[in-house]
């Protein structure tokens, strides 16, 4: 039986669910934190940082003085992120697994476990907000959009928003860490964690590597002409600069070469140099739609899209394409839109939804 008062916290180790935790115990909810194990690789133990950042949200949850639960969400993560992440990749595709791993692990297995607990309400450190309008439940940006996490959110549905808190989604991250270090805990100068969710940092061509067999292949400007070999397409993402070994050329401009295209039959790696026609699209189809209202909205309409995290919103015209796909056309041409990546859209600091982007009308060569 769930008490109306009883909020889970997903305590991962990191200052901001530490604050979250701290503040929601500091309005008089009766909180309880919750550690999750959702990544287990037994030749791995030495790098991953697991153990590190549940002592840390051990040493939050005793400081705030909370019950501290544990869970072990590793074979829902296997099955429902990691399978499909490895299958985009060898697909061509550069899959998001963050997006993925709120939709199936934090916002539904968690969900479920804290349900079972007790709790009638889950809470995280996203930097998101939630406002209630007439009967449904808006998913906004966080006030911080340095910070605003609701890319990730996008695929929150009206039984998610309904039982989440997003307790600094109103904070600017400097404020979440005076106040982490003003209570005195462990993980106020702890560094932002960065890289795949819940694989933590690690040379992700190495770990990818032991999964996936590598594949090398040519390097070929779009005219044919070879410039180099790679180890394998799935190490490289569309509009990629670094690491293509790529080295000063007779006849060459002296601008920087990208990656362009792949071919996935023949195994060839198509790079450019400087701003090229192919690493451009001015539109792009997306499937597996979700909107957060649980409906789309009347088509066509006109919103601000992300095609990547970080990305400053673009206008753009959404209409509806075959099946339950939607067609996204630009206003201003687009660079590197990614096949796998996410598009999401708003209006204003309202998330509306998003999907996947399975193609756009770049010219070359794509998965």
């Amino acid at each position: 039986m769930s008490n109306n008062n009883k909020v889970i916290v997903g305590l991962s180790g990191g200052v901001d669910s530490s604050v979250a935790a701290l503040l929601l115990n500091q309005q008089g909810h009766d909180v309880e934190g919750l550690f999750m194990k959702n990544w287990v690789d037994f030749a791995d133990e030495a790098e991953c940082t697991i153990e590190d950042d549940r002592k840390d949200a051990l040493s939050v949850a005793n400081k705030i003085n909370i019950p501290f639960n544990e869970a072990n969400f590793a074979m829902e993560y296997w099955d429902h992120v990691f399978k499909h992440f490895l299958d985009e990749y060898q697909a061509g595709r550069t899959p998001n697994p963050d997006i993925l791993c709120n939709r199936e692990i934090k916002f539904k297995a968690f969900l479920e476990h804290a349900l079972k607990l007790g709790g009638h309400m889950i809470a995280t450190g996203h930097y998101a907000r939630i406002k209630k309008h007439n009967a449904n439940y808006c998913l906004l940006k966080g006030l911080d959009h340095n910070k605003d996490q609701s890319y990730f959110l996008y695929t929150l549905g009206q039984e998610q928003l309904s039982r989440t808190l997003f307790p600094l989604g109103e904070l600017p991250k400097t404020e979440v860490r005076a106040i982490a270090e003003k209570a005195t805990f462990i993980t106020h100068d702890k560094k932002d964690s960065t890289g795949i969710c819940f694989i933590g940092e690690r040379h992700f061509r190495e770990f990818l590597s032991r999964y996936i067999p590598a594949q090398p292949g040519e390097m070929r400007t779009p005219e044919g002409e070879l410039v180099g070999r790679h180890d394998g397409l799935m190490y490289y993402t569309l509009g990629q600069r670094q690491g293509l070994g790529i080295g000063g050329r007779k006849n060459s401009t002296g601008e920087p070469w990208f990656v362009a295209g792949k071919d996935m039959k023949n195994k060839v790696l198509f790079v450019v140099q400087g701003d090229h026609p192919w690493l451009h699209s001015q539109s792009l189809t997306a499937q597996q739609v979700c909107w957060v209202a649980g409906k789309a909205p009347k088509f066509p309409f006109y919103a601000k899209a992300k095609t990547r995290y970080r990305q400053s919103d673009q206008d753009c015209e959404v209409t509806r394409g075959d099946n339950e796909d939607i067609c996204v056309n630009f206003t201003q041409p687009q660079r590197a839109v990614t096949p796998g990546q996410s598009v999401v859209l708003y209006q204003d600091d309202n998330c509306l939804g998003g999907g996947i982007i399975t193609q756009t009308d770049a010219p070359g060569v794509h998965p």
